[in-house]
């Protein structure tokens, strides 16, 4: 029974399992939390040696390191690492969550032909959270630090340095950057060549396919791991693309991941290129594509009203005609940063849980619009059941409400952490020679509990697409011409705000 290992280095910690290749059984897991260095006025960081030794710490704790035979890394995407010429990081990486380059962002765009070129050429009309606006802001404020990079990585692409003692990357986490091609599978020349990017197309990691191996584990690099000489490095992924590997998610069918905020994404064939920017065209770990839309406020929200109420977050009763959309810290999808959360339909009458269901549903509502974006790049099978994963998964209000909502069955896989399940399921293709999408089947990573469709409460969908009319036209915003919530048609998104605005999270990774 070979083991393999995979990691998932999110933004608040590395988890590892180790996995059994004969059946995909899990023998063992390990957890080291993050210490963010900087969160304000849109700032965050973390520099990449807490993820090194992060990833010592998971790894020993699993107690089977140096057992394994092949690791595979998935992680955060979009974060920027800069490093001189001995791979050594120049100043702590910039997280996908930093929302200081947001007038990069619209510089950069501006600069490519607008959003529907820059779609073209990128898969996505890029915002804040891209690399490539980062990498714009850090020229721009700390130009020494730029002139001094010989390398600029993603989080992955480090951690697979630190291993092998080479820089690679893959398809699905590249294509999070906003200087890779989707269409072509090449780092944009277009992109890396204008005046406020002007980046050396060779300080950029190779990029890697599905089956692709990274590199073999040295003796002096082991030994910080307590990973034995020549341990297969597979070549890695994004953590949204792992987790739908795990899952062996199939065109048809959306993963909805409800966190802090929530993404929701599916399987392609062929490349997205959205224009409106809702839809962000990242490639999949299985060589296809994976089309993903962010929105910003869900678990956390709810929390927040539930402590507000003083209920805890399972008190709820019907809304009985309250509805509410708490859009606490803006909303991404639709894209309206200046957003708060607000609320009509209070009576008398109205009952604390009415409030806090409510909540739950103008979420759904929310996520289940992001979702009716994917259609027009990924068809869904109205049938097919939604994979419900994330810390919201657990919850059985988040359950009922999703299944209430979208009127489609709900899977819940038994899966904990499909991110580094999903990472083992690369390692465990590097040394059988076995496809990762015909592996990750056969582990059957999403068995789980199918929770059967219930009839689509149109009612309270209603109330909360007029609602959603009423206070985007408050906010003057083009969105508001969009259509009922959960359907595809939407209008051009508003403008991120600006380095010193409110934080607002752009759409991409987000923590599982």
């Amino acid at each position: 029974m070979p083991l393999v290992a995979g990691a998932d280095c999110s933004t608040q910690a590395t988890k590892v399992l180790v996995v059994d290749t004969d059946d995909g059984r899990i023998v063992s897991s390990g957890t080291a939390r993050h210490e963010v260095v900087q969160v304000s006025r849109g700032a965050s960081e973390t520099h990449p040696v807490v993820w090194e030794r992060a990833l010592a710490d998971a790894l020993a704790q699993t107690g089977r390191a140096a057992d394994v035979v092949a690791l595979s890394v998935a992680a955060q995407q979009h974060g920027l690492v800069v490093v001189d010429r001995s791979g050594t990081p120049l100043r702590p990486a910039v997280l996908w969550n930093d929302t200081r380059s947001a007038g990069d962002a619209r510089a950069i765009v501006a600069a490519l032909g607008g959003p529907e070129a820059t779609a073209l050429l990128t898969g996505s009309v890029l915002s804040a959270s891209f690399t490539v606006t980062t990498w714009a802001w850090l020229r721009r404020n700390e130009p020494e630090v730029a002139r001094a990079a010989r390398g600029v990585h993603l989080p992955h692409d480090h951690l697979i340095a630190a291993l092998t003692g080479r820089a690679c990357t893959d398809r699905s986490d590249v294509s999070g950057t906003g200087w890779w091609n989707p269409g072509s599978e090449t780092y944009e020349h277009a992109v890396l060549s204008l005046d406020i990017v002007d980046l050396d197309p060779g300080m950029l990691a190779p990029v890697l396919g599905p089956h692709d191996v990274a590199g073999e584990v040295p003796r002096s690099r082991g030994e910080s791991y307590g990973l034995r000489q020549g341990t297969v490095v597979g070549c890695g992924a994004g953590d949204n693309a792992a987790a739908a590997l795990a899952m062996s998610l199939c065109p048809g069918e959306a993963a909805l991941s409800l966190g802090t905020s929530a993404t929701v994404y599916t399987i392609a064939n062929l490349p997205s290129k959205d224009a409106t920017g809702i839809v962000s065209g990242f490639a999949s770990a299985d060589g296809r594509f994976l089309p993903l839309a962010c929105t910003l406020n869900a678990t956390l929200a709810v929390d927040r009203v539930s402590e507000w109420l003083n209920l805890d977050r399972e008190e709820v009763e019907p809304s009985g005609g309250v509805v509410c959309l708490p859009w606490l810290d803006g909303e991404r999808t639709p894209n309206v940063p200046a957003a708060t959360g607000t609320m009509r339909g209070l009576r008398r009458t109205t009952s604390r849980g009415a409030i806090l269901q409510a909540a739950y549903e103008g979420v759904v509502a929310t996520v289940l619009d992001a979702t009716g974006a994917l259609e027009r790049w990924a068809p869904q099978d109205p049938t097919a059941p939604l994979l419900l994963l994330g810390g919201g998964a657990r919850g059985p209000v988040w359950r009922e409400t999703v299944r209430r909502l979208s009127g489609r069955p709900v899977l819940l896989p038994g899966l904990l952490e499909p991110v580094a399940y999903g990472a083992a399921v690369q390692a465990g293709a590097a040394v059988t020679g076995r496809a990762v999408g015909e592996l990750a089947r056969d582990w059957g990573g999403r068995k789980g509990k199918l929770l059967d469709a219930e009839p689509r409460d149109d009612a309270v969908l209603g109330e909360i697409a007029d609602w959603r009319a009423t206070v985007l036209a408050s906010l003057d915003t083009p969105n508001a011409a969009s259509g009922a919530v959960g359907g595809p048609e939407r209008g051009p998104p508003g403008q991120l705000v600006d380095e010193e605005g409110a934080a607002s999270v752009p759409g991409g990774a987000g923590d599982q």
